[in-house]
């Protein structure tokens, strides 16, 4: 296998344990403060289903063999991280969320969990859960930032600020919490000078992870609505290779890049239908880095001046 010039996830579990390691995603049927009526009722301009379209049903047991059987078939013998995916998955009582960790990790094969939330569901009670499974299994907490740039926030319906991020980034890490951080490229309104600026504030807090994702249009959602009356255009395939090689040299080389692109759901996918094909998406990252010799961190600490967006 040729080497990556990324820290990738694969080469991190290798380091971490050893062998394979996959996320196996979950829906605990948790809400969002953005969907429930607290924040907003109708989530960010992009959400569809709050990422269910990845899970499956029934209890989190059930949940968990289904996709260990689903990745023991390519992969026999592989572990397993519990992926938290669907929904705020810090959004409920901490007894239930003990409850739902505790049922995850008893399953077989699992050596880690994964739980993906906002920065803004994370009060006293629920940090000091996290602070005890961390002491008990590799935890991650997934935080979606998105954007550091708060007027894209505001237009996208994210329900909180940069600032609010940074106090629950902050809690954690306090805690020992290891975080990776979701950035999405192309909204709305933003260049690329504007994404390479989240990188760039992304990569000094130099998180344990971090995810890229490309924005997708779904049917059903605002983004769609946007989209289909012309007040959007998507990236294009070399734009956004363009747009991930040069991201990647502002984050340091011990941040693991857990995803260059995400998957959308191919029954919904409006737009860009270019990123169904990932694996040659992925294929021209790496080629791009290869020719142009760039390396992740080869421009970290970035030496520009962060602006926060007010």
């Amino acid at each position: 296998m040729e080497e990556k010039r990324y820290y990738s996830l694969y080469q991190y579990n290798m380091d971490t344990f050893g062998c394979r390691v996959f996320k196996a995603s979950l829906d605990a049927g948790l809400t969002c403060p953005n969907r429930d009526g607290t924040l907003g009722s109708d989530g960010c301009i992009y959400c569809d289903q709050g990422s269910r379209y990845f899970s499956g049903t029934g209890t989190i047991s059930r949940q968990m063999a289904a996709e260990r059987e689903r990745i023991h078939k390519k992969w026999p013998g592989a572990k397993l991280t519990a992926y938290f995916q669907a929904g705020t998955n810090t959004y409920a009582p901490a007894e239930r969320l003990r409850d739902l960790w505790e049922e995850a990790l008893c399953c077989p094969d699992t050596v880690g969990l994964s739980i993906a939330t906002r920065a803004d569901c994370l009060g006293p009670e629920i940090l000091d859960l996290l602070a005890e499974f961390r002491d008990r299994t590799r935890l991650t907490v997934e935080l979606g930032l998105q954007t550091v740039h708060d007027t894209t926030a505001r237009s996208i319906g994210r329900g909180h600020d940069f600032a609010a991020f940074l106090r629950g980034y902050e809690a954690l890490k306090a805690r020992k919490i290891r975080v990776c951080v979701h950035l999405i490229d192309g909204l709305p309104g933003e260049d690329k000078e504007m994404m390479l600026e989240s990188a760039r504030q992304v990569g000094v807090l130099e998180p344990g992870g971090v995810k890229l994702h490309l924005l997708h249009v779904n049917e059903g959602t605002a983004l769609a609505e946007l989209w289909q009356q012309g007040g959007y255009r998507p990236l294009e395939r070399e734009e956004y290779v363009a747009l991930v090689t040069e991201q990647l040299r502002y984050f340091p080389q011990k941040t693991v890049i857990e995803r260059l692109t995400g998957d959308g759901d191919r029954r919904r996918l409006l737009a860009p239908l270019w990123s169904r094909d990932k694996i040659a998406v992925l294929g021209a990252i790496d080629q791009r880095m290869r020719k142009l010799d760039l390396w992740q961190g080869d421009r970290f600490p970035a030496k520009e001046s962060a602006k926060k967006d007010t």
